[in-house]
């Protein structure tokens, strides 16, 4: 080998592509920065609840825009994509689904339950409207 040749020191981006179990670890954290952020959100909520109807209502209708409600999709995508990552981490750290393919089936397990239990969660809400 050659001694002009640049190599890296570690694995990186560019030497490896994106496999199913490298992009549900990214996400994951991800998806936890976001619930992060969302807690904020939670938190407006139960101060403007206990601080009166006008800090409610400003609230409410902050909910009711395209930025709130938006702001409020990827917050109940968040938390259902890192529940059910989480759970698929528990069940690895129970000595479980190692081999590729189980890992690849329950990555995937972990994508239909976010995307079905979102859509589920806001079929309700916007049947309550």
């Amino acid at each position: 080998m050659s001694e002009n040749m640049q190599r890296p020191l570690s694995p990186h981006l560019q030497v490896y592509k994106p496999q199913l179990t490298s992009v549900t670890s990214i996400l994951h954290r991800a998806t936890g920065y976001g619930l992060s952020v969302g807690l904020a959100f939670f938190t407006w909520w139960l101060v403007a609840a206990a601080s009166g109807p006008e800090a409610y209502q400003t609230f409410t209708s902050f909910c009711g825009s395209l930025l709130g409600i938006g702001l409020l999709f990827g917050w109940s995508l968040a938390f259902y994509y890192h529940l059910a990552n989480g759970i698929r981490h528990l069940i690895w750290d129970s000595g479980f689904l190692f081999k590729i393919k189980n890992a690849y089936a329950a990555g995937y397990f972990v994508l239909f339950f976010t995307v079905v239990m979102t859509a589920l969660t806001w079929v309700c809400i916007m049947s309550s409207y």
